[in-house]
C-alpha cells in the first residue's frame, strides 16, 4: 500500500521558468508540425543539439592538449552569440516569453483555449538565457479553466529523445542552481 506522499512524489524535477512557447495541436497522421517551422527555429536547436552531443569531444581534447580545448570553446563561444542573436528574431515569431512550469517530463501552462485529454501538440519553445531551441511533442494530460479568461494546461512529452531530456535536463539544474545563488545572496531578513 503507499501513502499519499508517495502517490503524490513526482519523477522529475520541476521549476517556473518564463519561455518563449508556440503550441500547435497535431492533427490526423502527423508525428510533428514541420511544414510551419521556421529555419531559423531548425537551425537554433540544430546548434545545441550538435553542441551537446560533442561535449565528450571537448572533455578529451582537454585531456590531451588544452591549446586545442581553448580554441574550440572560444568557437563554441562564438556560435553561442549567433544562436543568441537567432533567438531575438525567433521571439518575435514564436511570442513573448510566458511563464510555465517545466520538467523533463512536460510542462504545464496558462493558454486561452482549451485543448481535449489526449490532444497531441508539437511545442516549439526556446529557453533562455542560453536560447535554447526545442520543438517537442506532447500530449495534454489536464485542462482545467483559469483565472481569469484561461485554462491551465499540464502535458507530457511525447517520443522525447535521450539528447532533448538531457538538454532540458540541463536547463532545468542550471535555472535551479541559479535560484539557490540567488536566494543565498539575499540578506537572511528578506528570506
Amino acid at each position: 500500500m503507499t501513502t499519499p506522499d508517495a502517490d503524490e512524489r513526482r519523477e522529475y524535477y520541476r521549476i517556473t521558468d518564463s519561455i518563449a512557447l508556440e503550441i500547435t495541436p497535431i492533427t490526423g497522421t502527423e508525428q510533428s508540425v514541420t511544414s510551419n517551422a521556421s529555419p531559423l527555429f531548425d537551425l537554433l536547436s540544430e546548434m545545441h543539439l550538435l553542441e551537446f552531443e560533442s561535449q565528450h569531444l571537448l572533455r578529451s581534447f582537454n585531456e590531451r592538449d588544452r591549446s586545442i580545448a581553448a580554441c574550440v570553446k572560444l568557437l563554441n563561444k562564438r556560435v553561442d552569440l549567433l544562436g543568441q542573436a537567432l533567438t531575438w528574431n525567433l521571439i518575435h515569431e514564436i511570442g513573448e516569453p510566458r511563464p510555465v512550469v517545466l520538467s523533463e517530463g512536460g510542462i504545464s501552462f496558462q493558454n486561452p483555449e482549451a485543448f481535449p485529454l489526449g490532444t497531441q501538440i508539437s511545442l516549439r519553445m526556446i529557453l533562455m538565457p542560453q536560447a535554447l531551441g526545442l520543438e517537442l511533442n506532447a500530449e495534454v494530460i489536464h485542462c482545467q479553466p483559469a483565472a481569469p479568461d484561461g485554462y491551465e494546461i499540464g502535458t507530457s512529452f511525447v517520443d522525447i529523445s535521450d539528447a532533448q531530456r538531457q538538454l532540458l535536463a540541463r536547463h532545468i539544474f542550471k535555472k535551479q542552481a541559479h535560484e539557490r545563488r540567488t536566494l543565498r545572496a539575499q540578506p537572511k531578513d528578506e528570506q
